[in-house]
């Protein structure tokens, strides 16, 4: 698969790219792509789950643990002590508790959906390479008209570096379409998913390459 270099004017720099066939996931059906994807995505945004809502039960609540009347002869239906969950303030019946959300997946089912959706953007043209760039101090303007240049503002954009450019990061933050990820950080396969066009600076492709295939 080959690809044209753009510069940061949105222009062909008569340079291309191309991609290692290794990348592209030949030999799996549709249906069992889609599950691959689905199980992995389902796994990523499980782990984002904090997990830490919690209700106290009965036993949890502070309060005396004397019975508020007789058992029998009053008439009304029997009641415990003041922590019983029927009254305000008592102890919830079968609330939440602390838990990790956590889905075990098997490291190459991981890889495997990773490289699905790459592949499928390939495929799909929605990559574009941009020759290396250095922004000397932090403007968002100029991102935007980066993005413009190339015809990809206005969509949701995942950018990928494999060095950390603080000038570059703090420049897109206020963008609410636009992700930066370091491949030294690792890339998941939701901010792939999600993205409609993935920008790749020119010296991140062979690091790209490297970790799309590593066994």
């Amino acid at each position: 698969m080959v690809i044209e270099i753009l510069n940061k004017n949105g222009l062909k720099t008569g340079r291309k790219i191309i991609f290692n066939e290794n990348l592209l996931e030949k030999n799996i059906n549709l249906i069992t792509k889609n599950h691959i994807i689905y199980l992995e995505i389902k796994r990523f945004l499980a782990a984002q789950r904090q997990g830490s809502h919690k209700t106290k039960g009965r036993s949890q609540i502070k309060g005396s643990n004397k019975k508020i009347q007789n058992q029998k002869g009053s008439g009304n239906a029997r009641k415990g002590d003041i922590k019983n969950p029927l009254f305000v303030g008592g102890g919830r019946i079968f609330g939440p508790v602390k838990r990790k959300y956590n889905l075990k997946l098997n490291k190459k089912i991981k890889k495997i959906a990773r490289k699905i959706l790459f592949s499928e953007k390939l495929r799909n043209k929605k990559i574009k390479l941009i020759e290396d760039f250095i922004l000397k101090y932090i403007s968002t303007k100029k991102i935007i008209k980066i993005l413009i240049k190339i015809k990809s503002f206005k969509k949701k954009i995942l950018i990928i570096t494999n060095k950390i450019d603080k000038n570059l990061y703090f420049s897109c933050r206020n963008l609410k379409n636009v992700k930066i990820i370091n491949i030294i950080n690792g890339i998941n396969s939701y901010d792939i998913a999600k993205a409609y066009y993935m920008i790749i600076k020119e010296n991140s492709v062979t690091d790209l390459e490297n970790m799309l295939t590593k066994k």
